[in-house]
């Protein structure tokens, strides 16, 4: 990763700085500072996958957000230049992009201490999603058959019906957000239940509950017929990462909340 990382950056003229490298998730990516020619500070991001699945919905999230989206109003990093390299049977797609100043709210997805947000923070954000939702796209997010799949098995209810379908980032945690309004990790966006991207950020809300009571507040889609389908999805998913072995400090609260989904579906 760190050879294929120094060869994209000779590749897209940029020179990188030193420290500030980040993993991702199980080694998938590399991403760290760098400054083009002339200065600019930008971010020069590399993910790897077998070159059998170097395609499809996460490997062109960044690509195909930056054609459809721009920056969305500055709320988004602007991808500058792509990158494409091969080798030992593995791809390895290298992303400049403008680079994000101010850390993320989080170093993990869930929010473990509280933040006291500004009120213009969430109308940022909600006046954000807001725009995203409308962004026609055919790419897909969250999939019927794995709703009617999951939801049964992990919240113990059937797949709520689903009253509408918008375009979400589809990743919307603490540690894709920061302060000014940026939202980073564009991969996974496209169409979801209505509703989705606040249902998730409220899963990775749960252990603090004034935040989690802005979440809703700020989201009245939350608790609605219309969010239902969302919410659900969204626990169905979590809870399935806590069978796994992660987001394990929320296995209670996302257990509470499939309670109250039952409730509210006459379920339970």
């Amino acid at each position: 990763m760190r050879i294929y990382h120094a060869r994209a950056a000779r590749a897209l003229a940029v020179q990188t700085e030193l420290g500030g490298k980040l993993w991702g998730w199980a080694g998938r990516t590399l991403g760290g500072p760098a400054r083009t020619a002339d200065g600019r500070p930008v971010w020069l991001r590399l993910v790897a996958a077998p070159e059998a699945k170097a395609s499809g919905k996460l490997w062109d999230g960044a690509l195909d957000a930056q054609h459809a989206l721009g920056d969305l109003g500055g709320h988004r990093p602007a991808l500058l230049g792509v990158h494409d390299a091969f080798g030992d049977g593995m791809a390895y797609r290298a992303e400049l992009s403008v680079r994000v100043e101010q850390a993320v709210l989080s170093a993990d997805p869930i929010l473990h201490q509280a933040l006291g947000l500004p009120a213009s923070w969430w109308e940022e954000l909600a006046g954000t999603l807001e725009k995203l939702s409308g962004t026609g796209t055919g790419r897909v997010a969250v999939r019927e058959a794995y709703m009617a799949r999951a939801i049964p098995e992990f919240v113990k209810m059937p797949a709520p019906a689903v009253a509408s379908w918008t375009t979400v980032h589809g990743d919307l945690h603490w540690a894709n957000l920061t302060l000014p309004l940026r939202i980073l990790d564009w991969e996974a966006w496209g169409q979801a239940p209505q509703g989705f991207d606040a249902a998730t950020l409220y899963a990775y809300t749960l252990l603090q509950p004034d935040d989690a009571h802005r979440v809703r507040a700020t989201f009245p889609v939350l608790g609605s017929t219309e969010g239902l389908a969302a919410e659900a999805v969204v626990c169905a998913m979590l809870l399935q990462t806590t069978e796994r072995g992660d987001n394990q400090a929320l296995t209670d609260r996302l257990r509470a909340w499939a309670g109250e989904l039952r409730r509210r579906s006459g379920r339970n």
